[in-house]
């Protein structure tokens, strides 16, 4: 795909990152509308066509607007896509986002997804297909709000299987996976390069998301 190239897209910066740490729920919005919010808006849409072409399925992008926060400021923030324009936490669904240690690109499915535990169910009858198609590095998180995980290469097939068998039992259960891109690091302020980063991503994770599909 050529989509990513030219989108002028700037990518991240050390700002961004800082952003998330700035105390207070006030300061900490004020600095995510102004310098992180933004670039996922922009970021949303020059993915479109990407997620579209590998889905098969509409793309809306979602930035997490954190509406129902009163107290405590967010951890981290996320653009997120959907074949619906209602919202993306009923689906299955790729997310890109920010911790003030990390960039995360991955997929998702959390509790609002009705079809999580069938998903569940498949991916437990194709554990060995699973472990083949993830790469050792990317992490799988059942949390969305700690920002560490575990790394698929670090996990037995009994450890994988837990987690898949917790999202099919657990009502209120999530599962993650993807890439985690460490602050700092040069392709983070690379638009384009982070960009085509993400399309690479989210076609080694599409398994996943096939899997998840009703």
């Amino acid at each position: 795909m050529q989509a990513v190239q030219g989108t002028g897209f700037p990518g991240f910066a050390d700002e961004d990152f800082e952003a998330m740490g700035v105390p207070g729920l006030e300061g900490r919005m004020e600095a995510i509308i102004g310098s992180v919010r933004p670039k996922l808006h922009a970021l949303g849409e020059a993915l479109v066509p990407v997620v579209a072409g590998l889905t098969g399925d509409a793309a809306f992008p979602h930035v997490a607007r954190h509406a129902r926060r009163s107290v405590n400021p967010p951890d981290d923030t996320w653009v997120a896509w959907s074949p619906s324009a209602k919202g993306y936490k009923a689906y299955p669904h790729y997310q890109v986002g920010l911790w003030s240690t990390h960039l995360f690109i991955q997929f998702a499915i959390i509790y609002e997804c009705p079809n999580k535990a069938a998903f569940a169910e498949r991916a437990l009858g194709e554990l060995a297909s699973v472990r083949g198609a993830i790469p050792p590095h990317y992490v799988w998180s059942k949390d969305h709000m700690v920002p560490a995980g575990e790394l698929h290469g670090d996990l037995s097939d009994e450890q994988l299987a837990a987690l898949f068998a917790r999202l099919e039992s657990v009502k209120a259960a999530e599962l993650t996976c993807g890439i985690h891109i460490r602050r700092g690091d040069p392709l983070l302020a690379a638009g384009d390069a982070l960009l085509r980063t993400a399309e690479a991503t989210f076609a080694t994770l599409l398994p996943l998301y096939r899997m998840a599909q009703a």
